[in-house]
């Protein structure tokens, strides 16, 4: 009695990767992402509830140059995230399902967060 192959699982050296591939991954790392940094915002919080003192040093932290590459980082994974989410809202209607939309829908994902994260900054922290 002879022995039947079996097949492969296939795995990431057979796959070519595609735009929605490393979305997927990212919006997996954005919600990661999201629970540390709402964990500064509950640090935030408890620090301004622990009085002047102890905010204003954590919003010095907070300002310094690494401060606010974290706060950025922040920022464009909640609105990665979100749009991430709306893309696949979209999706549940069964629409912008076909090969070349779902790019597109990707790529507009990334751009989206990016401009909409510089426009949260722009308005929201350096015209302060």
């Amino acid at each position: 009695m002879s022995v039947r192959a079996r097949p492969t699982s296939p795995h990431l050296q057979i796959y070519r990767w595609t735009i929605t591939m490393a979305m997927s991954i990212l919006h997996r790392a954005t919600g990661i992402a999201n629970y540390a940094g709402m964990a500064l915002f509950v640090i935030w919080l408890v620090a301004a509830a622990m009085g002047q003192d102890t905010l204003t040093s954590l919003n010095y932290i907070f300002a310094s140059w690494f401060g606010q590459l974290v706060l950025f980082g922040f920022t464009w994974s909640l609105v990665h995230h979100m749009l991430g989410g709306i893309r696949h809202f979209v999706w549940d209607t069964a629409a912008m399902m076909e090969p070349g939309q779902r790019e597109t829908m990707a790529w507009a994902t990334i751009v989206g967060s990016v401009v909409l994260t510089l426009i949260i900054w722009t308005i929201f922290v350096w015209a302060a």
